[in-house]
């Protein structure tokens, strides 16, 4: 792979280590791979869903099944060995990446969402009181929005939902307003998955923190695309998902300070977060395997390492570039069209662009967009509030990474063209 100089990314080495973007599309749709009547480029716009995989990925989860694959701290056998210390050193490489101060603050998880349950169901049924609340945005993904609805239906609490203004910005003022001192938890997205919009987490988080309030991030859309520090942010808590920074599914993050982790209550039981079983009861493990019950995601955690590696070889600043750039070609090319509505800011927006084409459903705009090849999200992104605020059903969703280019997007352009077209 060329590293990028200071100007950019070199994209094309980048593709070399992506073989699904070689993927010709069309013919069969139902089938599971493609045929012999597949003819046209795939044009893979939905990184804000996931991600794809490189080759070094790959190899490194392969390996892992190859060589050594045993569980973890079970056995004394040299492949259960192997296996412990990969997995024990994926938590201090994650912790290192986010600017963690050791992987006792590090907790492997499925995906965001189950790292919002994990704190809603420890810190949350333990320390959230009736009359107390939580504020968070009219922009959250449904992962932390429904969560802290039904934590504070069973607490007898309150959810405050910041609005945002016409550009897609959080209206600050309304936030320090919904902040009081009986507020809980501040929870807040760090990168919109619908509007781009890059809020001031670390601003909000000291806002919080003035009323002796909690900080959580959702950092599904931010850790992937750009340096992620939390110490500087100061959160309580910052969470996100392997499968969109180049990783494997079925693996998360949740960093928590440890002073916090080591308050709580554990989220599940059973093997490998206990210390000591007895009749009577039992006591927990360290930091951060109290957390982590059953037989963890293994092979989940090595991919995780390497995906780390790859984009740190890199660069996350040369990433964070790349993608704004691709955004707001991306934005500026859309706003040729007068029938076209883009949402969010045009400046100091995530890798994606959300809009709509008059009077024609994001659904049937995504679907011709794939007969040419172009692959986009279409529906609410699971912000289903957001859309009701912006009065749309659903919404077109273009997202950017380290290995797509201008031309991808011109041909989005000339696709959404097409598109209107036809429906005209």
């Amino acid at each position: 792979m060329t590293v990028s100089d200071a100007t950019g990314l070199d994209v094309e080495a980048i593709r070399e280590d992506f073989p699904i973007l070689d993927r010709q599309i069309g013919g069969d749709v139902t089938a599971p791979g493609p045929d012999e009547t597949d003819d046209t480029p795939l044009y893979y716009l939905d990184n804000a869903a996931t991600s794809h995989t490189p080759r070094q990925v790959v190899e490194a989860m392969t390996e892992y099944y190859y060589e050594y694959n045993s569980n973890v701290h079970r056995g004394i056998h040299s492949l259960s060995q192997e296996a412990s210390v990969a997995y024990e050193e994926a938590h201090d490489r994650v912790a290192a990446f986010v600017g963690a101060d050791g992987r006792e603050e590090i907790v492997f998880t499925k995906n965001t969402t189950e790292a919002f349950n994990l704190v809603a169901y420890t810190w949350g049924l333990t320390e959230l009181e009736p009359g107390e609340n939580v504020v968070t945005t009219q922009m959250e993904h449904h992962a932390s929005l429904v969560t802290w609805q039904q934590l504070c239906e069973k607490q007898g609490a309150e959810v405050r939902y910041v609005e945002i203004d016409e550009d897609g910005h959080l209206d600050m003022d309304d936030l320090r307003s919904k902040v009081d001192d009986d507020t809980a938890m501040v929870s807040t997205v760090h990168v919109s998955n619908t509007l781009g919009t890059v809020n001031p987490v670390a601003e909000i988080t000291e806002i919080a923190h003035e009323h002796d309030a909690l900080s959580f991030v959702d950092g599904a859309q931010a850790v992937p695309t750009r340096p992620v520090d939390v110490g500087a942010i100061d959160a309580d808590f910052y969470a996100f998902s392997g499968h969109k920074m180049l990783g494997p599914t079925g693996i998360g993050v949740l960093y928590g300070k440890e002073r916090l982790l080591e308050a709580l209550p554990p989220f599940l039981v059973g093997g490998a977060m206990i210390r000591r079983v007895e009749f009577e009861g039992a006591t927990w493990e360290d930091l951060p395997w109290k957390f982590e019950a059953g037989t963890p995601p293994i092979a989940e955690a090595v991919g995780l390492t390497a995906a780390i590696d790859y984009l740190e070889e890199v660069g996350m600043a040369a990433i964070e570039r790349h993608e704004s750039e691709l955004a707001r070609y991306a934005y500026d090319r859309l706003a040729e069209f007068d029938d076209i509505e883009i949402y969010g800011p045009r400046e100091e927006r995530g890798g994606l662009v959300g809009f709509n084409l008059d009077s024609v459903h994001a659904h049937d705009l995504s679907s011709i967009l794939d007969d040419h090849g172009v692959a986009v999200r279409a529906g609410d992104h699971c912000t289903q509030p957001l859309h009701d605020v912006l009065g749309v059903p659903a919404s077109t969703r273009a997202s950017f990474y380290l290995y797509n280019t201008r031309e991808e997007i011109d041909e989005l352009i000339d696709a959404v063209d097409t598109a209107r077209q036809l429906f005209a």
